[in-house]
């Protein structure tokens, strides 16, 4: 039996990393946002579906025509790995959402490509 090849990179690449960060001064403080991407760049790299990320995350399905989805599914269509998305964890128990630092576009891709593919993502918990 052939294992079937995954999507997903090893690991989160730089500019990932500084996307988030950007992202994540727009909802904390700046050295907030700088301590949480550091915990990212140390998070392993697990795995969910997609549909439990936007869910989650209280996002909804880009169109398969927007521009990032539509790059990230013609890297797919040649081969090449996407990026593991950088998440912030939720707390639900304040009704706060799981955030997606980086990567909604690439979570969006995998589900059109397939739509039970496993998600590669890296989660960061907010420090209490």
């Amino acid at each position: 039996m052939s294992k079937k090849k995954s999507i997903w990179g090893k690991a989160p690449i730089q500019e990932d990393y500084e996307a988030a960060r950007r992202f994540l001064t727009l909802l904390f403080s700046d050295r907030d946002a700088a301590h949480l991407t550091a915990l990212l760049r140390r998070a392993p790299t697990i795995f969910f579906e997609a549909k439990d990320l936007l869910r989650a995350a209280q996002c909804e399905l880009l169109e398969k025509d927007s521009p990032q989805v539509a790059a990230d599914l013609k890297k797919i269509d040649k081969g090449k790995k996407l990026s593991p998305v950088l998440l912030v964890r939720g707390q639900a128990r304040v009704d706060v959402p799981l955030i997606i630092a980086d990567g909604h576009h690439r979570i969006c891709a995998s589900w059109y490509w397939k739509e039970d593919e496993p998600v590669a993502c890296c989660i960061a918990t907010v420090p209490k």
